[in-house]
């Protein structure tokens, strides 16, 4: 399968991304596979379809204001809980239009094309039931969210029983939306020391950095560009993935994300 046309077009969108984050000295840092792919591969796992940064807080919600005025004349799309009506996940994404995609067991009546996903790093407590009890609200949100947009995991005949949702309905969606929000960011003002991305899929202690790891970053060549990664980089992937260098058996070396895409009206995959 041939992924380079994808992953070109997440680079355009990843330069765009860093060029707004450079012109108004916002913090970004490579995370999981794409951290991984920068120190192993010098730019994408070449089985890798997908691209993930993660930002502090206050840096991400910038970000999502510049962002749309920025981008308003161009094919990019910052597609946020709040920009895309449909959209139920709890981060940004942002995307190319000229594009269209469909995500495996993902069908929804979002925006979409190819992307980038952007993450928000958040304190979180240090006792272990705060944590459990901040993710299960969170959780809560995520599925009442879900469901009321219509995700589903096939498409089928059935899901035209789906009826779009009027006025108040999504006004319902949005209050839980910014509940979630509310929840994510809790911790924030306590002079926490852990920070995490918490609408991670690793495991909970997976994704977690200390505040040292996440504001100390260096730059690292990815493909054409140099990119922000975290200085502990070698202490963080250890964490995620212990010995990082080692290549996954062959039949784990496949794409994830995408099970069909449009460039330009033209089918890739």
């Amino acid at each position: 399968m041939n992924l380079k046309p994808i992953q070109q077009v997440e680079l355009s969108l990843f330069e765009t991304f860093i060029r707004i984050c450079n012109q108004y000295s916002l913090h970004y840092f490579l995370v999981g596979g794409s951290l991984l792919g920068a120190i192993r591969h010098h730019g994408f796992i070449p089985w890798d379809d997908d691209l993930d940064v993660g930002m502090p807080r206050e840096d991400y919600n910038k970000f999502l204001k510049l962002a749309p005025v920025l981008l308003s004349h161009s094919a990019y799309f910052l597609q946020t809980p709040f920009t895309d009506k449909n959209y139920a996940m709890s981060y940004a994404k942002l995307i190319d239009l000229d594009t269209k995609i469909q995500e495996r067991n993902n069908f929804n009546n979002a925006k979409n094309g190819i992307f980038i996903d952007i993450f928000p790093f958040d304190a979180i407590p240090e006792k272990s039931s705060e944590q459990t009890t901040q993710m299960a609200k969170i959780k809560f949100y995520d599925s009442s969210i879900i469901v009321r947009l219509g995700y589903r995991l096939t498409d089928s005949n059935l899901n035209k029983l789906f009826r779009p949702l009027n006025q108040r309905q999504y006004a319902e969606v949005r209050e839980l939306k910014h509940k979630r929000d509310q929840i994510f960011q809790q911790f924030n003002q306590q002079g926490l020391q852990q920070y995490k991305n918490l609408a991670s899929q690793y495991k909970y202690d997976k994704e977690i950095m200390l505040i040292e790891e996440m504001n100390n970053l260096i730059s690292h060549p990815f493909a054409h560009l140099n990119v922000m990664i975290p200085a502990d980089y070698d202490v963080i992937l250890k964490r995620m993935y212990g010995d990082y260098m080692k290549l996954p058996p062959e039949a784990d070396q496949s794409p994830k994300h995408y099970s069909q895409v449009f460039i330009n009206d033209i089918e890739i995959l």
